[in-house]
């Protein structure tokens, strides 16, 4: 396995379309949660260990070999919001062509015969990450990272806020990012004994009812 290929997948300029998404700090920015640094990092803090952990857990077991239409079964049991739903799923066909175009292979070929409008986006993720030659615990780290980078990028441009600062907040997240990324790839190492209910179930429903009242908005910068 490269640490090279593991950079490409998780850079943020890879053409899967998650610039046009800001993981929910458009609207806690409109609510006033996050105006600041300070506000930023506890917006992070809470999604990685909880929406992130649950989308690193998917992208491990996807990763792992699992049965991708069992994990997306899993996937929308987990996602209760309609909203974040479709979100999940357009990232993912994004995500999911642009993985075929760098690295073909039969399952991500199978994966887009069986769900052409779209799989969950951790799904993808871990299956690309097993095409490309990754390990269970590279696809979470990669899907735990994503769970903050782009809130945090979507903050500089919904503030203004300081890059320097934003990038702080993630350095500062290190520490919680490995941690989340270890959990999530244990747990999908117990799937093969005891089912997805293994797989983490973490959630945010702060993150859900704010994602549908963004959807409803006529006037916004991101699609989520």
């Amino acid at each position: 396995m490269s640490r090279a290929t593991l950079l490409v997948l998780a850079d943020g300029r890879f053409p899967a379309g998650g610039h046009a998404h800001s993981g929910g700090a458009e609207a806690a920015v409109a609510a006033g949660r996050v105006r600041d640094a300070a506000g930023l990092e506890a917006f992070c803090r809470g999604r990685l260990h909880t929406s992130g952990l649950t989308a690193a857990g998917l992208a491990a077991a996807a990763a792992a070999g699992l049965d991708p239409l069992l994990l997306e079964e899993a996937a929308d049991a987990r996602t209760p919001s309609p909203a974040l739903r479709q979100v999940a799923r357009t990232l993912g066909r994004q995500l999911l062509r642009a993985a075929r175009a760098v690295w073909p292979c039969a399952e991500l070929d199978a994966l887009a015969t069986v769900r052409p409008r779209g799989a969950h986006q951790p799904v993808v993720l871990g299956v690309a990450a097993r095409a490309a030659g990754l390990s269970p615990y590279d696809a979470a780290c990669v899907a735990a990272y994503e769970s903050v980078s782009g809130p945090a990028a979507a903050t500089v441009r919904l503030l203004s806020l300081d890059p320097f600062d934003a990038t702080a907040v993630l350095a500062r997240l290190a520490a919680d990012l490995d941690h989340v990324a270890r959990r999530a790839a244990e747990a999908a190492g117990r799937v093969h004994a005891d089912g997805v209910a293994a797989l983490p179930s973490a959630s945010a429903p702060l993150l859900d009812i704010t994602a549908e009242q963004h959807v409803a908005r006529p006037a916004r910068l991101f699609a989520s």
